[in-house]
């Protein structure tokens, strides 16, 4: 497609930008295949607002007379106006930003385009693969083994070709596994704990049905998970009442009388469509210009955001408690086990093990737990909060992630080698990016696109030295102990960070941890002088 067609007015003079934090001026607007670019044209101002169209959300259409007003919403939650001389002016820029910040086609956005002289595509893309993290986990060699029954992705399409799974398991038997899982997400290993050798497994529900199908390889499999030990348990993301109902339509549960060394237990956990429409009612709430507390309370409130958080948390807790203080190995599922599940398995492994906690090792968490075991970032990241789009597969599971993860930085101060800022940057590139990393539904995907042969990788730019110490904490302190979260009411805040990023009060808050950061990195320097 040739990006020229979607452009009939390529730029316009005279144009008034209004933004958050800044006064209003005026300049020259361009539009491209990938972006907007706003160019300040007033005496003494070299201000130049770069911004991708990928992160246009929506738009609204404003004509007065001969002149108009577009009004843009960002998925990062900033909200811009142009005002633009020309009723016909006004009207092709606003069809251009429609079309062009819509593209489907993977290989037309922009990290494809991304072309910095700083970087290679020859440079390594990844942290790294199954097949590095088994080879670097010795003490699994004895009952585990990585197993490439996945190579052509033709067993499970959203997994990576090659996984983890019990030594005494063959791929024949994975084969028949992955049939009595739905869409053949057969249960495999995403966490070693070394204080005891307990497990965390994951997968998605069994396809037991109405006629309550058995499938006897999938029992030996998870038989196999807690040999030596006297029980295992199972944490189904849904109700009770959910997964009896998932019968109805061929999916369901492990039983009783099938597993019976494993104890199930039910942690309801909304699905994608309530997380969706709890952030669009977050993000209205922090949007209301009343300045009524009592009424922003109750909004807060009503979008039951905060509730999520509490939720996934305090399920990740019961999952690391498990594993920790009980001594048991744990298999993870919802119904897809592509959400909920990476979220709570993602938390767990964080408040358990200090090797997530350092700025390499959450980076290397994400890409294991969402990039490589199949989050479909293309399809919950389609759209934010203010799209006008009827709700398709959007949700905002990855930012309820960080959001809990941010909980746990607030709380553990000294506890996690990272900063706030690394979180909000993931929360942005998630949605909209120059890199490939969250491109795509599945490892398959990326593959067949040539996302890793033709874009850059995020997290590798995130480690580089100019860009580690802006994301590491100062105050960073490593602890062997687990880091168990409080999910009392009152210990859980909104992220204000994030959800009033563009707020004056959010600047000053951001303006004086900088401040506070670059003293305690000072008086390390001086402690070591």
């Amino acid at each position: 497609m040739e990006f020229s067609e979607h452009i009939k007015t390529a730029n316009v003079e005279d144009v008034v930008l209004r933004q958050p934090l800044h006064p209003p001026s005026r300049g020259t607007l361009c539009i491209t295949g990938h972006h907007l670019l706003f160019s300040d044209r007033e005496e003494g101002s070299s201000r130049q607002v770069l911004l991708l169209l990928r992160n246009i959300d929506a738009i609204e259409k404003r004509i007065s007379g001969s002149s108009g007003t577009i009004i843009i919403k960002c998925k990062d939650l900033q909200v811009l106006q142009l005002d633009i001389p020309g009723m016909e002016q006004c009207l092709n820029i606003a069809h251009s930003i429609e079309t062009l910040s819509c593209l489907d086609s993977v290989s037309e956005m922009y990290p494809f385009f991304y072309r910095p002289s700083d970087l290679s595509l020859q440079d390594q893309w990844g942290l790294s693969s199954p097949e590095k993290h088994y080879s670097q986990m010795k003490e699994l060699h004895d009952r585990w083994r990585l197993s490439t029954v996945n190579r052509d992705y033709s067993v499970c399409p959203s997994y990576p070709p090659a996984v983890i799974v019990p030594k005494n398991t063959d791929d024949e038997v994975l084969k028949k596994v992955a049939k009595f899982r739905q869409a053949g997400r057969f249960p495999v290993l995403c966490y070693y704990h070394r204080k005891n050798g307990m497990v965390i497994m994951r997968s998605s529900q069994p396809l037991t049905g109405a006629n309550r199908k058995r499938c006897r390889e999938d029992e030996q499999l998870l038989q196999a998970v807690i040999e030596g030990s006297d029980k295992g348990y199972i944490i189904d993301t849904r109700s009770s009442q959910q997964a009896q109902q998932a019968r109805m339509t061929g999916g369901g549960f492990e039983s009783k009388s099938s597993y019976s060394h494993w104890k199930r237990l039910h942690r309801q956990m909304e699905r994608a469509k309530a997380l969706q429409e709890s952030l669009i009612k977050l993000v209205e709430a922090c949007g209301d210009s009343s300045h009524n507390m009592d009424r922003w309370l109750s909004k807060l409130e009503n979008s039951k955001w905060l509730s999520h958080v509490q939720t996934a948390l305090s399920t990740a807790g019961l999952l690391a408690e498990c594993v920790e203080r009980d001594g048991h190995s744990v298999l993870v599922h919802g119904s897809e086990g592509t959400d909920s599940t990476l979220l709570i398995s993602t938390l767990a492994q964080l408040i358990m093990d200090p090797c997530c906690r350092t700025l390499e090792g959450f980076l290397a968490l994400l890409e294991r737990e969402w990039i490589q075991a199949g989050h479909p970032f293309q399809q919950r990241c389609a759209h934010f909060a203010y799209s006008h789009a009827r709700l398709q597969l959007e949700s905002p599971v990855f930012l309820l992630l960080l959001d809990c993860v941010w909980q746990l930085w607030r709380q553990f101060p000294l506890a996690l080698g990272f900063s706030e800022a690394l979180l909000l940057r993931l929360a942005t590139e998630a949605y909209a990016s120059n890199y490939g990393t969250f491109l795509c539904n599945s490892h398959q995907e990326r593959c067949s696109l040539g996302v890793m042969e033709n874009t850059h990788c995020l997290f590798w730019t995130l480690l580089r030295p100019s860009e580690r110490d802006y994301y590491s904490n100062p105050l960073y302190e490593p602890t062997e102990l687990a880091i168990w979260p409080s999910v009392h009411p009152q210990s859980l805040q909104l992220w204000r960070g994030f959800f009033l990023r563009w707020t004056p009060q959010a600047r000053h808050l951001e303006e004086a941890q900088e401040e506070i950061r670059n003293m305690v990195i000072e008086w390390g320097k001086l402690a070591l002088s």
